[in-house]
């Protein structure tokens, strides 16, 4: 009998790499099942997994989709139903924030890979070195200085690394962050956007200025891989960006600086509400799936405590896929080899969702608005801002541009009354 073959769509990130490369251990316990791996740049593989779900392509078996798409195609009827899980998946374990998150009114649509927050990391030994002192949670404004003392691009040393790469996942889950700690929202209670008030103005502003003065060389560029890459190879003396990476930089493997990172929690400003973001890289199976059981067993095998087991066991415990399971940071062995562990499992913690702005706001989500327009909308948004970084517009023109976008979307999807 032939095997079944489970086609898999998925983000080329180092954790998601590395599942690849551990699925041998998969397909030899289930040689009847046959993997097939198509794995892409984020804001590629966006688009290829919303174009055939929304069309119902049925080109792949499993997605890597996160905390925006899951409820939302959950609820139209796109995803299956993650239910019957076998007793030794130990869903419990699983927090209750991940869960929700991936969920809608009560029905489970993906199973969480892992689960993140943002956070800044920073170079000890050079804040050590220039008499600096990082706070448990600075301010913006005190990076800003930060990064100022610590930039110097002669000697191949940047004050900052941040996202600017455009990408509703990308360089606007940042931004967004950074202009909920200054006060923004996306949109009022009337669901009016907001880019033209002073507080997004203040935002934008400042991110541009930040990168622009004290970021490296093509800013607009980089998105995650690229900032790592940086910070690994010693380029960077802070970087704001997801707590999956605490594992990637402590490795001395891939990182120069490996003994030499601190932690600290992500950047407040007017507030701390929304500084830190909150999502989780998670596997769903789409209806439109010819290979549905087998699917489900993968997705089952990839995000258990056995795979965990597998992970720690062939690459060291603190590359564990993090901030899903309350026991990874109940054992004690992890936290031990995880310095990143506890800021991560802070961060996570710190992350409301429903209340992430300082006014109230219409949505749920930090660093994205719940809603179907928000990815169209946000990934034209994207576009505008990294070409404020670039110079190619003003932040002034940037931001009216993001006003009339959102609001002709919004008012296409008719969220005002007339």
């Amino acid at each position: 009998m032939a095997a079944t073959k489970v086609t898999i769509g998925t983000v080329n990130n180092g954790d998601m790499i590395r599942m690849q490369g551990l699925s041998d251990a998969f397909e030899a316990e289930y040689p009847n099942i046959d993997l097939d791996w198509v794995v892409l740049e984020e804001n590629v593989l966006r688009q290829r997994l919303t174009t055939d779900i929304a069309t119902g392509g049925g080109q792949f078996d499993v997605m890597t989709i996160g905390m925006y798409e899951a409820p939302i195609w959950g609820e139209k009827g796109w995803l299956t139903v993650m239910d019957d899980l076998p007793e030794d998946y130990d869903k419990e374990d699983i927090f209750p924030s991940v869960l929700g998150g991936l969920s809608k009114n009560g029905k489970l649509y993906a199973l969480p890979f892992y689960a993140e927050s943002s956070m800044t990391y920073y170079r000890k030994d050079l804040f050590e070195k220039n008499g600096l002192t990082m706070p448990a949670q600075p301010t913006w404004e005190q990076m800003k200085s930060f990064a100022k003392t610590l930039h110097k691009p002669d000697e191949g040393q940047y004050g900052v690394c941040l996202r600017g790469k455009a990408g509703w996942g990308e360089n606007m889950a940042l931004i967004t962050t950074i202009a909920n700690a200054f006060g923004a929202r996306w949109f009022d209670e009337e669901w009016k956007p907001e880019f033209t008030g002073p507080e997004w103005k203040d935002a934008l502003t400042f991110y541009v200025d930040l990168l622009g003065n004290y970021g490296p060389p093509g800013a607009s560029s980089n998105g995650f891989n690229e900032n790592l890459a940086l910070f690994n190879s010693g380029k960077c003396g802070l970087w704001v960006d997801a707590t999956v990476a605490g594992a990637f930089v402590t490795d001395k493997s891939q990182s120069k600086v490996a003994d030499k990172v601190g932690f600290a929690l992500a950047p407040s400003q007017k507030t701390d509400k929304g500084a830190g973001w909150l999502w989780s890289w998670a596997l769903a199976i789409p209806v439109s799936s010819d290979a549905k059981e087998a699917a489900k067993t993968f997705i089952t095998w990839a995000t258990s405590k056995q795979y965990s087991a597998l992970v720690a066991e062939t690459t060291g415990i603190a590359t564990t896929p993090p901030g899903t399971r309350a026991s990874t940071y109940d054992n004690a062995e992890y936290l031990a080899a995880a310095p990143f562990a506890a800021k991560t499992l802070e961060s996570m913690d710190r992350a409301d969702p429903n209340d992430a702005t300082l006014k109230p706001a219409p949505y749920v989500g930090v660093q994205f608005a719940a809603i179907p327009e928000f990815q169209a909308i946000a990934t034209q948004v994207g576009k505008l801002f990294s070409g404020a970084l670039a110079g190619s517009m003003s932040t002034e023109q940037a931001l009216m541009g993001a006003q009339s976008i959102t609001t002709r979307e919004m008012t296409r999807a008719r969220y005002y009354s007339k």
